[in-house]
């Protein structure tokens, strides 16, 4: 959904479902409610504030950004989600990381490595304890399902581009800090005809994806994984 107010007469607003949305609708059995929503501001550029200041910078933002057309692909609908803080005495906000210990992630079909740990780390750059509404308890994880789950776990939701999406669970530091987690993932059964497809060209190995998405913080990091 995209959404801009030009002047104080015209809104514009582009909606549409989603392919699972259209899936739901379509079973016309009365299952089919919106129960919940989220924002984001995939389309603003706040290098406009820096560049001219709060007030012009606003005013360029509100009449010459585009909006984005609506996609119907749920997994790239919604890529910069709005964080909310339930704190009314919070005067700024913590600046935080989210790094990954191992870059790319590498497996090998040959010798039978088919499992490889994902460590992913979210600290506070300031050392400051995490604001409690921003500490993540579990994080999702985004993986292409041709290549690539989670052991022993379902994806919450499977969309139609083969984007699997997981929630997982998160450790805080006592000093409350950090957050770390430890993501085993695992190797899909990859026939030879589907690893030549994907395969990149004059390499022998399929270059793939893990997004791991902060589920307060919004904190977002693409890791690279191989498969030769």
């Amino acid at each position: 959904m995209g959404f801009l107010d030009h002047s104080t007469n015209n809104i514009i607003v582009d909606a549409v479902l989603t392919d699972l949305g259209r899936q739901a609708l379509a079973r016309n059995d009365g299952s089919f409610n919106i129960n919940q929503f989220a924002l984001g501001d995939d389309e603003i550029d706040y290098g406009i504030i820096r560049q001219f200041g709060r007030t012009v910078g606003k005013e360029k933002i509100e009449k010459n950004t585009p909006v984005m057309e609506a996609l119907t692909v749920g997994s790239l609908g919604l890529k910069y989600p709005l964080v909310s803080i339930s704190n009314e005495f919070l005067t700024h906000m913590p600046v935080l990381s989210l790094t990954s210990k191992n870059n790319p992630v590498t497996f090998d079909r040959v010798s039978d490595v088919s499992i490889s740990q994902l460590d992913i780390e979210i600290e506070s750059k300031s050392g400051t304890n995490i604001e409690h509404d921003l500490i993540d308890p579990e994080v999702l994880v985004e993986v292409n399902h041709l290549f690539l789950k989670i052991l022993g776990e379902s994806p919450d939701i499977r969309y139609t581009d083969n984007i699997a999406v997981y929630r997982f669970p998160t450790d805080q530091s006592v000093t409350g800090n950090t957050i770390t987690a430890k993501i085993p993932l695992e190797l899909q059964s990859i026939k030879p005809t589907l690893f030549n497809t994907y395969s990149v060209a004059g390499s022998t190995y399929i270059r793939t994806y893990v997004k791991i998405i902060g589920i307060n913080s919004g904190l977002t990091k693409t890791i690279e994984c191989r498969i030769s």
